[in-house]
């Protein structure tokens, strides 16, 4: 027999003594080492309180308070909702049998006592409970984690502080927009101030879901941060230094989509490089109407980082001009559009959108997206969500 299963804490409920000396020397010898007594109803709730059973072995007919009281007061309690209780009845008819489930039983054991039946129920009712207890304690234990590696995500990310900044520094309006899936993915995204009012923005995803996939991005947000003060001026040259670095660093089959550029609002450009990345967007100061002024995409080509050594990221840009917005985003938020560029075109060139851009509104723009983004991702997506917003010169 299983360790776990023979040290089970099992009570045996029985107002007749040598009913409880018969059920514990029959649970002895089959293995069972924690065998305890009680002898009444209200004996055994006191015992239930001071230590919970893992097993209840339940007399039906006992003075005072019967099995079926007993059955009631636990399943009242949430505490006991789970916790097999095993009814030793001689009761033969349908309505008596009927009455004990509904009070709250387990499981009937006939009198006669069979020594065959009573040790095959309590065995596999003893190794649902083993089993389910260590579930639980594996979903808690995941769920810890979850909680500790939000946190971290959480702390990671760009501070309100530092998006403020930006406004005075590099006359930009920064927002994000994030929703984590259940299991938590591996989104990051942030911010590095460079010289002369520019600044560097990245966004990586981290391949599959889950602690692991975070753990990922979090060891990859450290290497982009080692490489700012010496690449972040030169988009190409630190997605390939990234790779090299992340092709050392991950297990094969590990990979992370990545865009980083550099926002420049003097010379009024985005320089970026790609992996496999979502392509940035542009949305231009024109007021847009569904026949004027189009969005401008970017390229989101190159092959993720960390797959292969040797692997070069050309840089390519984007104009940038005052009362405009760029917009990264994760490949999720095309996903929950309806795909490729197009549903997230759809979305910037809709009404709501347009009149929020449009000059002298006192509109939301990015309220507007990320609304229409939260209603069709649901309330807990399957895959992390990012979308980072930049208004340069007064755009919202």
């Amino acid at each position: 027999m299983d360790d776990a299963i023979a040290a089970c804490r099992i009570l045996v409920v029985d107002d007749t003594d040598f009913n409880r000396t018969l059920i514990g020397a029959l649970l002895g010898e089959a293995g069972f080492q924690n065998v305890v007594y009680a002898k009444d109803g209200f004996d055994a709730l006191a015992q239930i309180a001071a230590e919970a059973p893992d097993l209840l072995i339940l007399d039906i007919m006992m003075p005072g308070m019967d099995g079926f009281e007993v059955c009631r007061r636990l399943r009242a309690d949430h505490a006991y909702a789970d916790l097999p209780v095993l009814v030793q009845t001689a009761l033969s008819s349908s309505d008596d049998r009927n009455r004990a489930f509904a009070a709250g039983t387990t499981d009937l054991i006939s009198k006669p006592l069979d020594r065959t039946e009573l040790v095959a129920r309590v065995r596999i009712h003893l190794q649902n409970r083993v089993l389910i207890r260590d579930l639980q304690t594996y979903r808690a234990r995941v769920e810890g984690e979850l909680a500790m590696a939000r946190s971290m995500y959480d702390h990671l990310l760009p501070s309100a502080a530092l998006c403020a900044s930006l406004t005075d520094s590099a006359g930009v309006t920064l927002r994000s927009h994030t929703a984590l899936s259940s299991d938590l993915g591996g989104d990051l995204w942030g911010v590095l101030p460079l010289a002369g009012g520019r600044f560097g923005l990245f966004l990586l995803d981290m391949a599959g879901r889950g602690v692991s996939a975070a753990l990922n991005a979090f060891r990859m947000h450290t290497l982009i941060h080692e490489l700012a003060p010496h690449l972040g001026e030169r988009p190409g040259a630190f997605l390939t230094e990234l790779n090299e670095r992340a092709v050392c660093l991950l297990e094969l089959g590990q990979h992370a989509t990545v865009i980083y550029g550099v926002v420049d609002g003097a010379a009024e450009r985005f320089t970026y490089a790609a992996a496999a990345a979502a392509p940035p967007v542009l949305i231009p100061p024109a007021p847009i109407t569904p026949d004027g002024t189009p969005l401008v995409f970017g390229e989101g080509v190159g092959q993720p980082v960390g797959v292969a050594a040797g692997t070069r990221y050309e840089e390519r840009s984007l104009p940038f001009p005052p009362k405009s917005v760029l917009i990264l985003h994760s490949t999720a938020v095309l996903e929950t559009l309806g795909g490729r560029d197009g549903g997230l075109a759809a979305l910037l060139q809709s009404a709501a959108v347009r009149n929020a851009m449009a000059d002298g509104s006192g509109g939301d723009a990015f309220t507007a997206v990320t609304k229409a983004l939260a209603a069709a991702q649901g309330d807990v997506p399957l895959d992390d969500h990012t979308l980072v917003w930049i208004g340069l010169g007064g755009a919202r």
